[in-house]
């Protein structure tokens, strides 16, 4: 069974470490799988890097290139990923099955989008939901039909290899670092952990809040930091290479987001046994049990996040158990094994 993906790659995101980790799994299932990345700007190269170090077939192209692109690999089946792919390869796919995966519950797609996805839902033979909370919102506020969707949860067994070096970062010794990783974009809620680590600072003058990623709230983000005060404890030191040295170096880890498809950095700290402290919306409360593996605040109450904050950095025994616990789920409920069985059963179904 040969089975081409499709995907706009800007750089290495949620979606793109999924595919890395999605694609080799799926050979080891007696799948062909191969890429064609659709040209997103950015960089690139360090995708495509690790797709040549598994040894999965890709193309790089454009718009106009895809369905030759496609054809190059003879594919059986189309899976499709994110907005670009699905609208475009749908279209280059022409007579192959096409199978599409949803990977985020943005507002727009309830909007007239919802129209454009109803239509691509009707091309495509099944709809992958990486959530049970993602395919709700899918079914019930995007109207996709319920009998083509199908969740398949996303899987991690390691945390990932560097991608590449980074570059030097100061930290004062002794430094307690709390780390948000994600696209520095309004739905990541960064803004929120900024003004509740101001308080947070209060109490420990030793934290540190250390923000990796890229996006277009940065200037905002470092305007809020001079507002508060906060001078170097704030860090945004762009894209990490070398992802599981930071999570190995946090104390705990922040997620506000405003809302979340799946949020695969959760799966990243819980395998560094770090707490989570997140908001607890959409998929997230899927991911991370609140109490047990992690603390869920509402979305936009900095308040609330800062004291889920306090409470643990004031008790190291609590913080330990709940990584521990986080550490044991992500390893029993959450493995690439069973991501690629049930991805392979869904091509399967379509197949037959």
């Amino acid at each position: 069974m040969r089975v081409a993906h499709v995907h706009k790659i800007a750089g290495i995101g949620g979606s793109e470490r999924h595919l890395l980790t999605l694609l080799p799994a799926l050979a080891a299932q007696g799948i062909e799988p191969s890429f064609v990345g659709l040209d997103g700007g950015g960089d690139p190269a360090p995708f495509y890097a690790e797709l040549r170090r598994a040894g999965i077939p890709h193309r790089a192209t454009s718009v106009p290139g895809l369905r030759r692109a496609l054809s190059a690999f003879e594919p059986d089946l189309v899976h499709t990923h994110l907005v670009h792919a699905d609208v475009f390869g749908a279209l280059a796919a022409g007579t192959t099955r096409l199978v599409t995966t949803k990977h985020n519950d943005d507002s727009f797609r309830t909007g007239p989008f919802r129209f454009v996805e109803r239509a691509l839902t009707r091309r495509a033979r099944s709809v992958i939901c990486i959530t049970d909370a993602l395919a709700r919102f899918q079914v019930e506020r995007v109207g996709l039909p319920r009998g083509k969707v199908t969740v398949v949860r996303y899987g991690l067994d390691e945390l990932p290899p560097a991608w590449s070096d980074d570059a030097p970062v100061e930290l004062p010794d002794g430094a307690r670092v709390l780390l948000g990783l994600g696209r520095l974009v309004p739905q990541k809620g960064y803004d929120v952990a900024v003004r509740a680590f101001a308080t947070v600072r209060e109490r420990h003058p030793d934290a540190v809040l250390a923000i990796l990623g890229e996006g277009p709230e940065r200037s905002r983000l470092e305007e809020l930091g001079r507002e508060l005060g906060l001078g170097g404890s704030l860090l945004l030191p762009g894209r990490a290479g070398d992802v599981a040295g930071w999570l190995r170096r946090a104390e705990l880890f922040v997620h506000p987001a405003r809302w979340e498809g799946f949020g695969l950095v959760l799966l990243e700290a819980m395998l560094a046994e770090l707490p989570v402290v997140a908001a607890g919306v959409s998929a997230i409360p899927e991911i991370v049990v609140d109490g047990e593996t992690g603390l869920l605040v509402p979305p936009d109450d900095p308040a609330a996040l800062a004291d889920a904050l306090l409470r643990l950095l004031a008790d190291a025994d609590h913080a330990r158990r709940l990584g521990e616990a986080g550490h044991a789920r992500a390893r029993s409920e959450f493995s690439v094994g069973e991501m690629a069985r049930a991805t392979a059963a869904v091509y399967r179904r379509v197949l037959a």
